[in-house]
């Protein structure tokens, strides 16, 4: 059930992650129901490898394309792949990832981020470019390193 209920969250999500994007942009480290990201008790909240697994994915989707944004080369086509990259890593995050509650909703306001910038990424938004997008999913990785204990996992540098 509970599954069920963050596929069709998530499902929500991807359709109307553009309409969030000025908003999301606008709160920094706070999820759309005012949740502030913050550490577990000034401990770093714990991962599962599901979590561990996505995650360093998306990171390595934005690794290869990183040069080419930073030099502002990237075309459409390559930002629509790299969307679509990141939003089937943020699904299968959220189908997979079992996280204790107060974890998972730290986790969302990452997810959010990486979403609304997925969505814009993918041209889905009026007021963001996609290079702007790129540049939320990079924000949202370092927010995960920051607050989420995965020793594998290592920002990008840029």
């Amino acid at each position: 059930m509970k599954s069920t209920i963050l596929i069709i969250c998530t499902m929500l999500a991807l359709a109307t992650a553009p309409a969030f994007a000025a908003e999301v942009a606008a709160e920094h480290e706070h999820g759309p129901d005012g949740t502030t990201l913050q550490l577990d008790a000034g401990r770093k909240w714990q991962t599962d490898a599901p979590l561990r697994q996505n995650m360093g994915r998306i990171r390595q989707t934005m690794a290869t394309a990183l040069q080419a944004i930073h030099e502002n080369r990237l075309g459409d086509a390559k930002y629509t792949e790299l969307a679509r990259q990141v939003q089937s890593a943020v699904n299968d995050i959220v189908a997979q990832c079992k996280l204790p509650p107060a974890a998972d909703a730290q986790l969302h306001i990452i997810v959010g981020e990486l979403l609304t910038g997925a969505g814009q990424m993918d041209g889905k938004s009026a007021d963001h470019g996609r290079r702007d997008g790129a540049v939320t999913v990079i924000g949202a990785l370092e927010k995960y390193g920051k607050y989420f204990d995965d020793s594998g996992f290592r920002p990008l540098e840029h």
